[in-house]
């Protein structure tokens, strides 16, 4: 059985709707998914109502964004009811979270004479999670960068002048919160982590 249980939509910073990705799941002969969009479980009813009379299983998902050490670490969370307000409140907390640092971003790179628009970066978010890919992707847009992938290796990954830590949350924090929702706590991209003697993580920006 093919399945797909890290999926982004335009609830956070993928590129489909939550029923275009279901469409294209059906196209592919998927028969399991899991919306799992950062700090947000937003997408996960659309697509769900999307999958109703197909033979897709559509999985709720959220991937929360952490810290260890000073490193980025993402944690899926499966099967956390969509309506649990506790939950759903809790993420509401991290958007407040992402919009400051994207002002933040915004300010460092017009102290570096990058001026790119707060509105417009929100706009490419559409109303769902905002982050530093769509940040990169309005660099892209106003030409300060030829790719995403220099927008953050040029200025707003880990370490760069326009960079601005979210230091707020750890794993341990991430997967306790995500078993008090009756989740089920999973690391993200583990491929992408490197591990040291002493225990410090690293990971990609997401």
């Amino acid at each position: 059985m093919y399945t797909d249980l890290h999926i982004h939509t335009t609830a956070s910073d993928g590129s489909d709707t939550p029923r275009e990705v279901v469409k294209k799941a059906l196209k592919l002969g998927l028969r399991a998914i899991a919306i799992s969009d950062h700090d947000t479980l937003s997408g996960v009813t659309e697509a769900q109502q999307a999958a109703n009379g197909f033979r897709l299983e559509v999985l709720s998902g959220v991937e929360v964004n952490t810290y260890f050490q000073g490193y980025e670490v993402h944690v899926l969370g499966y099967l956390i009811d969509p309506h649990n307000d506790e939950f759903v409140t809790k993420l509401e907390e991290f958007q407040g979270e992402r919009l400051e640092r994207t002002q933040k971003m915004v300010a460092k790179l017009r102290n570096l004479d990058i001026n790119i628009d707060l509105d417009r970066v929100l706009e490419l978010a559409a109303g769902g999670s905002v982050g530093r890919p769509h940040v990169a992707r309005a660099l892209l847009e106003k030409g300060y960068v030829s790719t995403l992938q220099e927008a953050f290796a040029n200025y707003i990954g880990a370490g760069k002048a326009a960079f601005v830590p979210r230091e707020k949350l750890t794993p341990v924090e991430a997967v306790q919160l995500i078993l008090k929702a009756d989740g089920v706590p999973v690391l993200a991209h583990p491929g992408w982590l490197n591990w040291t003697p002493s225990c410090r993580i690293s990971s990609r920006p997401g």
